[in-house]
């Protein structure tokens, strides 16, 4: 069995080796990188299941990078930056990030969220094929997109992703918020909640929803939300 691919990106040297030694330690393959142009390279060639990624970066804007590799790489994307605000937090996982550490930390935790992490992909995974059906829409978790009746294409992240599929596994019936920090992962409050707005509201623009009266993806108020498409797996 191939063990589970790792890549680190951390211009400190002591980062890069306390966190490639506890993962290996642990049962990973690990990559690490001190520049975001040499990550970058590697993922033309390799693709980590799990990206670990520092935001104050010597040659690149960390949070764009976690973006675009949200949207790009399907990889589970885990911020370890030393900025403890809130806001910075918050903008990590609206961006698309899984999960955000803050330095310092211990390396224990860092392995446990990334197996939390790995499990709850396995977990979600269905026993059908990863392409869905609704009312017009093909969504592609294989490819991170979704498609219209006109054939264009449109990417979603993989948080995004989490938050479609579990609409989509249970079309019809009320999730409500605990329902979703529970299946989803992350610490129930305001930072969660609001990240889950983000995502959710991210997730009805590209489904060309109506913000003011959406018809896929409702929201309960006081309750949850409930997804009203008709669903078929491929």
């Amino acid at each position: 069995m191939i063990k589970p691919l790792v890549s680190i990106l951390d211009d400190e040297p002591e980062i890069r080796q306390i966190l490639s030694e506890a993962l290996e330690e642990a049962g990973f393959r690990t990559m690490s990188f001190a520049r975001a142009t040499e990550f970058e390279a590697s993922l033309r060639k390799s693709a980590p299941e799990v990206c670990l990624v520092d935001l104050s970066l010597p040659d690149k804007d960390g949070l764009t990078l976690v973006h675009r590799l949200a949207l790009e790489q399907g990889a589970v994307v885990i911020i370890i930056s030393g900025r403890a605000q809130v806001q910075d937090r918050v903008t990590g996982l609206e961006l698309g990030a899984d999960d955000y550490i803050i330095k310092p930390f211990d390396p224990a935790e860092v392995v446990a969220r990334v197996r939390a992490h790995l499990r709850k992909d396995r977990a979600a995974a269905p026993s059908h094929s990863n392409i869905a059906t609704f009312n017009g829409w093909v969504a592609n978790f294989d490819g991170y997109f979704l498609e219209d009746n006109k054939g264009e294409k449109t990417p979603f992240s993989h948080a995004e992703a989490e938050v479609l599929r579990l609409f989509l596994d249970s079309p019809k019936r009320l999730i409500s918020r605990s329902q979703m920090q529970e299946t989803l992962g992350g610490v129930a409050g305001e930072s969660f909640d609001r990240a889950m707005d983000v995502r959710i509201s991210r997730l009805r623009s590209k489904l060309g929803e109506d913000p003011k009266n959406p018809q896929l993806i409702k929201t309960i108020y006081g309750a949850g939300y409930i997804f009203l498409g008709d669903v078929s797996w491929q």
